[in-house]
């Protein structure tokens, strides 16, 4: 097996904490004390390597699958069973990846749980079985899984999780996973997946065919148009999160709700049309709604 300072650990490490910069929301932004930055890089080390997993798009030359003793990448359940192996490793032992290495102090001096980190192998587990979901109830269940565990562990980093604190954070977070739905229709179309709950193509008179044409239809962008408000008002239930920490944190999760309410106007101002590609915010408009955010608007 590679050791953890070897060239191909570090490139592999390095390969997947570099996407941070393209993610939708501040990761470990520079204005956060250095322990937590550390802290936040770690766990969102393992969140990527997670979804890259569960997408297929694992760097090119097999090193994942190496480090987890697996002899088939592209068999993405057995990937997730290692990655689970692995990760039950950093509670009782020493992990093989170079990723879940890194993750293991930051487990150890925050104390943290396994359960949030299972719930998001869980959740790629299930984009490999299911590929529809018939209701909204149905997206929110997947949701729990798929990204409401990122905010509890923000919140154990910190030091700052309450139950409403947490409850706050399940509503942000699922709103930013239902916006990077709407923004990614195309995409998770080209792997045969759908976010947009049947019932709801239904009522707005939508076919599968329709999210498969160059530029939304008028019954597609009304539908778009009804999940986005979904998800704006979900930032509205979660925003007083927000105002209940102080100093940096308060910035960050300001970030994080003005970033879902950016993306909002950005596919809004594509009259909602986001299947040439996910419309995105710029940084002026970004910022305009983190300052919103920190004044309690929006």
């Amino acid at each position: 097996m590679t050791g953890a300072g070897t060239p191909r650990a570090v490139d592999t490490e390095r390969g997947t904490l570099d996407k941070a910069a393209h993610e939708n929301f501040p990761v470990a932004p520079f204005f956060l004390p250095r322990a937590w930055r550390a802290d936040l890089m770690a766990v969102y080390g393992f969140a990527r390597l997670v979804d890259d997993i569960g997408d297929g798009d694992l760097a090119p030359g097999g090193a994942d699958a190496r480090f987890l003793g697996v002899s088939d990448s592209e068999d993405r359940l057995l990937m997730l069973d290692a990655l689970e192996a692995d990760l039950r490793r950093v509670f009782d032992s020493t992990p093989r990846h170079p990723l879940l290495r890194r993750l293991q102090p930051t487990v150890r001096r925050r104390a943290l749980t396994p359960g949030p980190f299972l719930g998001l192998i869980q959740a790629n587990r299930q984009d490999q079985l299911v590929t529809r979901y018939e209701t909204y109830d149905d997206l929110l269940a997947y949701c729990e899984l798929s990204a409401n565990p990122v905010g509890h562990l923000v919140l154990a980093v910190t030091g700052t999780a309450t139950p409403e604190r947490i409850r706050r954070s399940d509503a942000v977070c699922t709103a930013l996973q239902i916006v990077e739905h709407l923004q990614d229709v195309t995409e998770d179309l080209g792997r045969d997946r759908i976010y947009l709950p049947a019932e709801d193509m239904k009522r707005f008179h939508v076919q599968e065919a329709d999210l498969a044409t160059k530029t939304a239809g008028a019954s597609v962008r009304a539908l778009v148009a009804y999940e986005a408000e979904r998800a704006h008002d979900l930032l509205n239930e979660g925003a007083p999160l927000v105002g209940s920490v102080h100093g940096r944190l308060r910035l960050l999760l300001a970030g994080f709700v003005a970033g879902g309410r950016a993306a909002i106007r950005a596919i809004a101002a594509a009259e909602y049309d986001v299947l040439p590609g996910p419309p995105k915010p710029g940084r002026i408009q970004l910022l305009r709604e983190v300052g919103l955010t920190l004044r309690g608007e929006g």
